[in-house]
């Protein structure tokens, strides 16, 4: 089983958490305007749940789900394909001293919200939720 990105260690500094913010909104912007050359790649609607970032600020790892959670496999093809182009142009609305180097992963926090209403949802769960 995949270990959980919030189950890794000491947890990220504040600038790590306000530079990974700021990744995911310009990467989530640059997605969702088309600015990569790649119409597949555009066609997509991709989100960007949460960015993640290592403490040099050099690795920025994107957890990201297709928009109705189908062609994952594409999507990644098509982000790793694009992976310079999109560092370029995330680099480019961003004032850091280093580009940082982009990942991709799954975002699997809908999946696991979705554990989490079925299970509340078992009537000894609840039975025992409520007592």
């Amino acid at each position: 089983m995949a270990r959980s990105r919030h189950n890794e260690g000491p947890g990220p500094s504040q600038r790590q958490r306000r530079v990974g913010e700021l990744i995911r909104r310009t990467l989530s912007d640059v997605l969702n305007r088309g600015d990569i050359h790649d119409p597949e790649l555009n066609r997509l609607s991709i989100t960007v749940g949460e960015v993640s970032v290592s403490p040099d600020l050099k690795v920025a790892t994107a957890y990201v789900v297709p928009l109705g959670g189908e062609g994952e496999d594409d999507m990644f093809e098509l982000l790793d394909r694009n992976k310079g182009e999109l560092r370029r142009a995330v680099s480019k609305e961003l004032t850091l001293k280093y580009a940082p180097e982009l990942r991709f992963r799954l975002d699997e926090t809908f999946d696991r919200l979705d554990d989490s209403r079925r299970l509340f949802s078992q009537e000894t769960v609840r039975r025992d939720v409520e007592d």
